[in-house]
Formats: structure tokens, C-alpha cells, sequence
């Protein structure tokens, strides 16, 4: 396999039409390229691809829909991940109150492991979690106006304080070793079991990563799979051979599912309306593309807008 090597816009531009893409405007492809990388922009081009394994482009894709597409992937990744942030805030909201309530609210509450659950074969989990809530208290705590004041006023910083400076995917973390009836307590205000809930915040969290680094989102698939929903039921979709609901298991309509039973119904409402409306703009974008086959691969079955509905 032969070595890459920089290539110059106009040699990006030459491989881009070698492969049969339309470039009707050579000097906007170009801006385009500078902007957001031949790299980053060629990630989306599989679903424009030939048949035949030739890894060419079909026959009349214009360069416009390839960026299009990109264009819609980021705006897609805007939506979701303010909503996730939404979901983060309030986690860490409620699990910090129910905490603070039961155990305390001070490091030696929330830092002592015999808050959480007594099961050995959690207690390495449970001491490396401390040892990371630490670090990011040490590291982040002096550089947030709230906790800088509570150490430098009080001397410590109490637990819905200290939540600001803590990753989501360490407040998920926290929730999965939490004793159980303090999962349950919390799992309950959001109508959801505690086995679901320690699925959905890993999900969360690795998404509000992908977002937050503008990687490729709308065809993301998840190690983590959730169990099927009323949600899958009522929307009549299909199972495949094993089993498994064929969209909504670790794709993005998952994450749809999950912030329907997680994120209040006037936020999840308004969410969905922007995700259309993007489709929508996509779908006037692109002529050589069933829209069908980009619901397909972000895993969204064609009457995904009904979701919204469902009580």
C-alpha cells in the first residue's frame, strides 16, 4: 500500500473529478477544502458511491451534496449535543441533591467508598472513580469561579458544587456504584429502570464527545446496545434474524429513544422539529440520494416523527 502524501487544492480538486464527482464551481470547492479538509469531507462520501466497487462516485453526484451532506452531519451534531448538555446539567443536578440528602454533602461523604455500593467486585471500580473525581477536582477545581470560592471561603467544595468540574462520563460512572436505592430514588424521577439508565449515560457521554469533536455522527454506531422500547413497539419496527430490533439499538434513532424518556417534552419536542427541519433542507439538497437510504443509515425508520407523539 503506497504512502500518502500532501496533496495541493487543485490536486484535490483533480482527484475528486477522476473519481466522477461534479465540480460546477472550482474556486468554491476550493474554499470549501481549505476550510473544512479533504479528509473530514471524504467521510461522508460512501453513500454517493457506486455499486460496482469501483469506489467512484454515481454517475451525476454533484460536489454540492457531498457537502451538503457534511453540512447537515454538523448541524445534526449542534442539535444533539445542546440537548445532551441539557441532560448532563440535570443529572448532575439530581444526583448531586439526592447525595448530598443521604450520604452528605462533603468530600468525606461523596470521596468515602462506603457510600457507595458494597459489592467487591466493584471496589477496584469504585477507588479508581474516587481517585478520578479527585484528579478532575484538583485540576479543575481553581479554574471555576463556584469552586475556587468555596475552597478559598469554606475550605471544601460540596458535592452540587463540584459536579460543574466533573465530566459527564464520570457523573455516569458515579450513578452506575451508587448504592441501590439511591439509583432507584434517581432512575425514578426520570420513569426510567436503573438497568436502562446505566446504559443510556455511557451512550450520552460518548456522544457528547463525538459532537463536541466533530466527528462523524449521523451513522454512528454504539458497542453499547439498548433493550427494546414501547417506543420500537408501537412503531412497528421490524426484527431481524436475531432477534433485534433492526433500528433504535445503537444507532441515533437509540439516542432519540433515550432522550424521549430522559429530556422533558417541551425540549424533546423542540428538538425533534429541528432535526426535521434539517432533513428537510438535506432532502432539497440532494438529487442523486433517496432520502430513505440516509434515514437507513442513521438508523431512523420512516415514521420517526411519530415518536414525538407517543405518550
Amino acid at each position: 500500500m503506497g504512502s500518502k502524501t500532501f496533496k495541493s487544492l487543485d490536486e484535490q480538486i483533480e482527484l475528486l473529478k477522476q473519481k466522477n464527482l461534479i465540480i460546477d464551481d472550482i474556486d468554491y470547492a476550493k474554499e470549501v477544502l481549505l476550510r473544512e479538509n479533504y479528509f473530514f469531507l471524504s467521510g461522508y462520501r460512501h453513500l454517493f458511491l457506486s455499486d460496482d466497487g469501483s469506489r467512484k462516485f454515481k454517475k451525476g453526484t454533484n460536489f454540492r451534496e457531498l457537502y451538503g451532506l457534511f453540512n447537515f452531519d454538523r448541524q445534526l451534531r449542534n442539535i444533539l449535543f445542546k440537548n445532551i448538555l441539557i441532560v448532563e446539567n440535570n443529572l448532575k443536578s439530581i444526583l448531586s441533591y439526592v447525595m448530598s440528602k443521604n450520604h452528605g454533602f462533603k468530600e468525606q461523604h461523596y470521596l468515602n467508598a462506603d457510600n457507595f455500593v458494597k459489592d467487591y467486585n466493584k471496589s477496584k471500580q469504585i477507588n479508581d472513580l474516587i481517585r478520578k473525581m479527585k484528579r478532575q477536582i484538583n485540576v479543575n477545581g481553581k479554574q471555576h469561579a463556584a469552586t475556587s470560592h468555596y475552597i478559598n471561603n469554606y475550605g471544601y467544595i460540596p458535592l452540587w458544587v463540584v459536579v460543574k468540574v466533573l465530566s459527564f462520563g464520570i457523573v455516569g460512572e458515579l450513578y452506575s456504584v451508587l448504592q441501590k436505592d439511591d439509583q432507584e430514588e434517581i432512575a425514578n424521577i426520570y420513569g426510567v429502570s436503573v438497568r436502562n439508565l446505566v446504559t443510556y449515560l455511557p451512550i450520552l457521554a460518548n456522544y457528547r464527545n463525538l459532537c463536541a469533536h466533530e466527528d462523524l455522527c449521523f451513522n454512528n454506531r454504539t458497542h453499547k446496545k439498548i433493550e427494546g422500547t414501547k417506543y420500537h413497539d408501537i412503531l412497528n419496527i421490524e426484527v431481524n434474524e436475531e432477534g433485534e430490533y433492526i433500528y433504535g439499538i445503537n444507532d441515533l434513532f437509540a439516542i432519540i429513544i433515550i432522550m424521549k424518556q430522559i429530556l422533558k417534552n417541551d425540549d424533546f419536542v423542540l428538538m425533534m422539529n429541528e432535526i426535521s427541519y434539517e432533513l428537510d433542507i438535506l432532502d432539497g439538497r440532494i438529487e442523486t440520494l433517496e432520502m430513505s437510504s440516509i434515514l437507513n443509515e442513521m438508523g431512523f425508520p420512516l415514521n420517526y416523527k411519530e415518536i414525538v407523539r407517543i405518550n
